[in-house]
């Protein structure tokens, strides 16, 4: 069987010739631009493909992860752009019923005007990548116990992690390519005094809200500005007054040439994760099981969740930047099972892997290892298949508010009584500071009724579950199947005192004892929870160990196959820094139907009507009804562009990413994928993938005619222009 270098080589060798790579689809990790660079130059690119691939230099250099979301520098002064829904946890951490920022935006005036976005806000500026994979894969192939070997990984990351941030102000990262077949660490400058500089009022920056998420034409302006600061010493620091804006290499600038249908356009951002490589089983409960389960489930939490803050603007300010979460994904799963059933993507699958394993079989002794490989892989999936009703809920209430602070500060006291580099991740010191700042920040997100209200949701659903099915300890704790047993247990944890900040914080530093000792109703809650969980992490370690060898083998099957045929060969999506490009290009998604690539500004006008989440503030609108351009209209449409179509290959984690032309300028941000695209996270439908993206002079009009920031403007390179 073919090493992974000659697959990739052989697949590569072959987009170059096909020029297939034209269509948009991969994730490219930035080392195999190079390689690719004749669909690269085909698409339009004018830089040089290898400029691309020195990731701390210009462009990429610039380009940045929030942890969960992308952003770019655009200043010398350390201005950061992103989605304003990517800021929006910032927004309404700030936010209050008297002032709520998230209705009527903010604008800092000065630099001191700027608002910290959180204690857990932070922004990771990528430094190295080290290539780790012989050591990683010399450790595991050592240890022939499943369950050890799992404990070998731990440590070994553990360890790697620890010495790769030895210096001050780094946040390190161990990322693992095709299921295990390669394994890189990432260290990145931590930037932890991140302040909110700019936000558009909510009738731009989420005009349109869950109503038109996922949806084209649209007409969002999906862009907010953070500031990164640091000590006076130039290195990263905790928010302080003293701090100093941070002044990056690179920082992008704004193209000076109008995008136009048909242009060259790529995306560097932080995509969080796809499973284009799963198995058919995974796919298909996924499908059939896991996807429809969960939709009914956050139908139900967000239709509470909406309810109570109609009835109560302090939950409506709290938990908006939770219900936003919620709605998000609940109709990005929906997205997807419609897209599932248009392209038969199981039946696709499921052949797929079919001639996947015959292929194997052709090849003997050489493809034995991999077809067990297969079988292991899927025995593991059924497991968890047939558990998954009974995690997602148990999961659930576990995770919620009240119970899950409480789960936390345990778990800590257990860990702390560990060696450093024995403890679980998540619980090293490390950690610490970002324990602290949820803990911090949790009155602002948190109201006892709702968390209540959506705990005795979870609990209800949890008492349908088949008694083989159950939790001894929470059914221990409920003391009974019906809802007056729940309501009492209920009553008793919420006399818990960690729903008060300095309360949480005393707890932070407490032994084990201390916990094992209190009388808190959430304590001995966590306490008792507490060993069935760790009880199932240890059996989890078998089926760890166990695909820590399995699935880097099959995966490398796949790709081999798939490299025998001319197919693409990337690793799917895991958070770490990739490359995609492709062109402005509309599409058609039904028969008879067009979708051109540009919305523009009088487009906004038909949508708006008054109120939420259709209504613009109205220096908007009389702008646009006084075509107001201020110079930033495109003859080309006869207005200004507001969001554009591309066919960018995309997931969650992109969003924020900068949108780059062909000469690596910035013309926008991307922000969604249209509804037909969501199926794309596990099978790639070209023809109809297609990325939303805000295009940079709708932000520069906003800025300049409907809600001011000359003084961004101008560090940005681009003066106020307004007629």
């Amino acid at each position: 069987m073919k090493n992974n270098k000659l697959s990739l080589a052989i697949a590569l060798a072959t987009l170059a010739a096909s020029g297939v790579a034209h269509a948009g689809e991969g994730m490219w990790v930035p080392q195999q631009l190079p390689e690719i660079s004749q669909p690269l130059k085909k698409a339009g690119l004018q830089l040089d493909p290898q400029q691309l691939a020195n990731l701390t230099g210009d462009p990429l250099g610039a380009v940045v992860s929030l942890g969960g979301c992308t952003a770019g520098f655009v200043s010398p002064e350390g201005l950061v752009a992103t989605n304003h829904h990517c800021a929006y946890g910032a927004i309404q951490l700030n936010s209050t019923a008297e002032n709520n920022l998230i209705t009527n935006g903010f604008h800092a005036a000065s630099q001191a005007d700027e608002l910290s976005a959180g204690p857990n806000a932070r922004i990771f500026v990528l430094d190295s990548i080290t290539d780790v994979t012989d050591e990683v894969r010399r450790a595991l192939a050592a240890e022939r116990d499943a369950a050890k070997r799992s404990r070998v990984m731990d440590a070994l990351e553990t360890r790697l992690v620890s010495q790769c941030e030895s210096e001050a102000g780094y946040r390190c990262h161990l990322y693992s390519f095709m299921g295990g077949a390669s394994y890189r660490l990432f260290r990145n400058i931590e930037i932890k005094d991140v302040r909110l500089a700019y936000a558009p009022p909510g009738g731009i920056g989420k005009f349109g809200g869950d109503i038109d998420n996922w949806m084209w034409p649209r007409h969002t302006g999906d862009f907010s500005f953070y500031r990164a600061y640091v000590g006076k010493d130039g290195k990263p620091a905790a928010y302080s007054p003293e701090n100093v804006p941070y002044q990056p290499k690179h920082w992008l600038k704004l193209t000076e040439k109008p995008l136009r249908a048909g242009d060259f356009v790529m995306v560097a951002g932080y995509p969080g994760r796809t499973s284009r490589y799963a198995l058919a089983g995974e796919f298909e409960h996924t499908q059939n099981h896991a996807y429809p389960l969960s939709i009914r489930h956050l139908d139900r939490v967000i239709a509470l969740i909406e309810a109570a803050g109609a009835r109560d603007a302090d939950i409506q300010v709290k938990y908006a930047n939770t219900l936003a979460g919620l709605a998000n994904s609940n109709k990005n799963m929906k997205g997807m099972l419609e897209g599932f059933k248009r392209i038969d993507a199981l039946a696709n699958k499921q052949a797929e892997e079919a001639a996947v394993l015959a292929w194997l079989r052709s090849q003997g002794a050489a493809g034995r290892a991999a077809l067990e490989a297969h079988r292991v892989l899927t025995g593991h999936n059924a497991e968890a298949a047939a558990n998954s009703e009974r995690n997602l809920l148990v999961g659930q209430i576990r995770r919620n508010a009240l119970i899950g602070t409480a789960m936390t500060l345990y778990r800590l006291a257990i860990e702390n009584e560990k060696p450093e580099a024995e403890r679980q991740s998540g619980y090293q010191a490390r950690d610490l500071a970002g324990i602290e700042g949820s803990l911090r920040q949790m009155e602002r997100r948190y109201v006892a009724a709702m968390d209540r209200k959506i705990s005795e949701y979870w609990l209800g659903e949890y008492l349908k579950l088949p008694t083989d099915k159950r939790s001894a300890a929470i059914d221990a704790w409920l003391g009974g199947n019906d809802a007056a047993a729940m309501a009492r247990a209920l009553d008793g944890l919420y006399q818990s005192r960690l729903g008060d900040t300095e309360e949480r914080l005393k707890w932070l530093k407490a032994d084990r004892a201390a916990f094992e000792a209190s009388t808190d109703p959430a304590i001995k809650l966590a306490v008792a929870l507490m060993p069935s969980v760790l009880e199932q992490e240890e059996k989890s370690r078998r089926v760890e160990g166990e695909t820590l060898l399995a699935r880097p083998l099959y995966l490398q099957a796949v790709a081999d196959y798939r490299a025998s045929r001319g197919q693409f060969v990337y690793p799917d999506a895991n958070s770490s820094l990739r490359i995609t490009f492709g062109n402005v290009e509309g599409y058609a998604p039904a028969d008879g139907v067009q979708y051109t690539p540009f919305t523009t500004l009088e487009g906004i006008l038909p949508k708006d009507t008054g109120q939420a989440p259709f209504d613009s503030p109205k220096a908007l609108l009389d702008a646009v009804r006084a075509k107001r351009y201020g110079g930033l209209d495109d003859p080309t449409i006869g207005s200004v562009p507001v969001n554009f179509l591309s066919d960018l290959d995309v997931t969650g984690g992109n969003s924020g990413s900068p949108v780059l032309d062909a000469e690596g300028r910035l013309v926008g941000l991307l922000f969604d994928m249209t509804f037909d695209s969501v199926v794309s996270n596990w099978v790639f439908d070209a023809a109809k993938t297609r990325t939303i993206s805000v295009d940079s002079r709708y932000m520069r009009w906003v800025m300049q005619e409907v809600y001011p920031a000359p003084n961004l403007l101008q560090e940005m390179g681009v003066p106020s222009q307004s007629k």
